[in-house]
């Protein structure tokens, strides 16, 4: 053999052997995303009520890491699902509401990871282009189901046909999960984005689940009753809001007096038992990977946070610590110490950074910049420069008016926001003397010069990257609705 043929046979030998070696260091990745699952709704949560059952989260947490102070840029499905995919607010990736399809051209991370040699996996809930539930870029297998889906006897679409199921959605995306994990191709890192209906309103259990939770003591808000001690110094919006299709006294136009949720105990209830059940199906996945578990790093999260009762709603969209904040907890023995508590603000922007830097894999030059950076190095226990204070935005919706625009800057301690139109007053409040925003301190003296230096720090921020220009929707059923626009 010529000596040149050797070098080339020893080059690519070696290249190939580095290549290997690539691929075995490479972790698998889990991301496992729930809807409206409050941040302190987890049995080993110190705030979560006492007979709530998680034993998942609370293993997982115990073996990997709580991140204690986990937010979403804003508080409503599909932007923070969009911002979970692209690691942009959504200001920049354009899914402002929940029937806003994503704009072409956008890129998501399992885009990255696919043609890295990941094989991915899309599991469940999109909600993204309200009522399409086809198969998106980025994934080699597929099943999902149009806009919010059905609890019972769901129609999935698999790889581009469309089936009708028996039973209840949770258990089956489970199923559909394992049946994936199972049968994926042998010797490739895989990513599986398993992507829960639950704990979505209205609150649905299984029916094995349903009364488990009935007549247990429910700790009601501090903030719920109806007293001036609680509106007094609040904008004039959210005490309005409580008679609204958001609000404990009007509740989706009267839901609370028809089955399945008669008042708001059993709301309460429900709520519980569907994240029980949540659990119950994460828990079968995670026991699937106890094989790999070495090898993989699972993310579980929240996609916005839940009011329930607080300030007499419920719902999300404000941004009150109730609708910002989500359950986040990540586990990966041998790359994440047991029991490590992640005090430090990430957000769901950071979500792609952090899987991206786990799998070793950049993102190609020329794609989309992303908002959001890598919080892996936070689980890894390492020192870094992180963020002291985080943005929230949320864009008014012509179907559920009673939540104004909102922006939002929030450090460890205060939070300043910004209410977009004539609501009499914006809100300031000191989460650490007032941890349940009852006392809102915007027209205090004492903090003027602390409020005006945030307001300018947050409008500067969000200026910087467009964040000002709001895309406007026309309302359905408005004669231009259905019209393009010239750009």
């Amino acid at each position: 053999m010529r000596p040149c043929s050797i070098l080339a046979l020893s080059l690519a030998l070696a290249l190939a052997s580095i290549a290997a070696a690539a691929a075995v260091e490479r972790p698998n990745l889990v991301l496992v995303l729930s809807d409206d699952h409050r941040y302190d709704f987890m049995g080993f949560h110190p705030e979560a009520p006492e007979w709530l059952e998680t034993p998942t989260l609370d293993r997982l947490a115990a073996g990997g890491a709580h991140l204690a102070n986990a937010f979403v840029s804003t508080s409503l499905c599909s932007p923070s699902r969009a911002s979970v995919l692209t690691g942009q607010y959504m200001h920049r990736h354009r899914v402002v509401d929940n029937q806003r399809a994503v704009p072409e051209g956008t890129r998501f991370f399992p885009e990255y990871l696919q043609a890295a040699g990941y094989h991915t996996a899309f599991i469940g809930k999109w909600h993204m282009g309200h009522d399409d539930a086809s198969p998106r870029p980025g994934f080699d297998h597929w099943v999902s189901f149009a806009g919010q889906g059905d609890y019972f006897d769901p129609t999935l679409n698999i790889n581009g046909v469309e089936t009708g199921h028996e039973g209840y959605l949770t258990d089956i995306l489970a199923d559909r999960a394992l049946d994936w994990y199972r049968s994926r191709p042998p010797g490739k890192p895989f990513l599986l984005y398993l992507s829960f209906k639950a704990v979505h309103y209205p609150f649905l259990p299984a029916p094995r689940h349903h009364g488990r939770y009935e007549g247990k003591p429910i700790p009601y808000p501090e903030t719920m009753a109806n007293t001036e001690e609680n509106y007094g110094t609040q904008p004039r919006w959210v005490r309005e809001r409580r008679y609204g299709i958001h609000g404990i006294d009007h509740m989706q136009t009267g839901a609370l007096d028809k089955d399945p949720v008669p008042d708001f105990d059993a709301l309460y209830w429900r709520f519980c038992e569907t994240v029980h059940g949540m659990d119950e199906n994460l828990g079968r996945v995670v026991e699937a990977l106890a094989p790999v578990a070495e090898d993989t790093v699972l993310l579980y999260m929240g996609d916005n946070g839940f009011a329930l009762g607080e300030h007499g709603f419920y719902d999300k969209r404000d941004a009150f610590e109730e609708s910002i904040r989500v359950p986040m907890v990540a586990y990966a023995p041998g790359r994440i110490a047991p029991g490590a508590r992640v005090d430090a603000m990430v957000q769901n922007i950071d979500v792609a950074a952090t899987l991206l830097d786990f799998a070793g894999v950049r993102q190609p030059e020329g794609t989309p910049s992303m908002d959001g950076r890598s919080f892996a190095p936070l689980l890894r226990g390492e020192d870094t420069d992180w963020r002291d204070h985080i943005l929230y935005e949320y864009h008014w919706e012509w179907n559920f008016p009673a939540t104004p625009t909102c922006l939002a800057i929030r450090t460890e301690r205060y939070k300043y926001v910004y209410y977009h139109g004539h609501w009499d007053k914006d809100s300031f409040h000191d989460l650490q003397t007032d941890p349940h925003e009852r006392h809102n301190l915007i027209d205090v003296p004492a903090y003027a010069e602390m409020i005006g230096e945030l307001r300018a720090q947050m409008f500067a921020e969000f200026e910087a990257s467009g964040g000002l220009n709001m895309p406007l929707r026309i309302p359905k059923g408005d004669p231009f609705h259905d019209r393009k626009l010239p750009r």
